[in-house]
């Protein structure tokens, strides 16, 4: 069972129906132990950090995601799903969150227009079983006003342009986050899903960092 955690944002439909599609079983929850018993877990994200981590917490699903991401477990952090992931944000004038991967969330840059909402490459730096079938430079779904900027480099597995160079795809043992929507992405964006729950349910994954120019 792939659980898709339901904090009270939007989307959470539209990524059900996708990993649906891949003919997984897909259930959306506020279910602490549905978390903790689930095969996979996704965490869509849109809205606000502070919001989100508010309702994580009153839900008790904050430590639910930090013992998946703990034991190994596929995870797929998806937009503010990805950002919360870090020790802190910017946003809201500061924000603590999860904690989970060391670094800080940052506001693009205040000459461009924000928020990055649209079409963008996505530049792979990093030989992954998660970007099987997908070309590089290929084209993803993007609407956001942060982005993560992380200690460690070499969990930057893919790389986009908007001002500032920013991560778009982390990778870290089996937790995967993206800044895009896959599923807003096409065909492409499920392929990524498909990647994902194909190798990370098969206990594939391990990935080399290819030459950043």
């Amino acid at each position: 069972m792939i659980a898709i955690i339901d904090y009270g944002a939007g989307n959470l439909r539209s990524v059900a129906k996708a990993i649906a599609g891949l003919g997984y079983e897909a259930r959306v929850t506020s279910s602490p132990d549905e978390v903790l018993n689930a095969d996979a877990v996704i965490l869509p994200g849109v809205g606000a950090a502070g919001d989100t981590m508010n309702s994580l917490e009153a839900l008790g699903m904050a430590d639910p995601i930090r013992q998946v991401v703990a034991q190994n477990r596929p995870f797929f952090g998806v937009c503010l799903g990805l950002q919360v992931l870090f020790g802190n944000s910017e946003e809201g004038g500061g924000q603590r969150c999860l904690d989970l991967i060391p670094g800080m969330v940052r506001r693009l840059p205040p000459h461009l227009k924000v928020p990055h909402m649209g079409w963008n490459q996505v530049s792979q730096r990093m030989a992954h079983p998660l970007f099987e079938g997908i070309p590089d430079g290929a084209n993803f779904y993007f609407v956001h006003s942060y982005y993560a900027d992380p200690e460690e480099k070499a969990i930057i597995a893919g790389e986009t342009e908007y001002g500032v160079s920013f991560p778009s795809v982390i990778i870290k043992g089996n937790l995967v986050a993206t800044q895009f929507h896959p599923e807003k992405s096409g065909d492409l964006g499920l392929k990524m899903y498909h990647n994902f729950l194909k190798f990370g349910l098969g206990g594939r994954y391990g990935g080399h960092p290819r030459h950043r120019p």
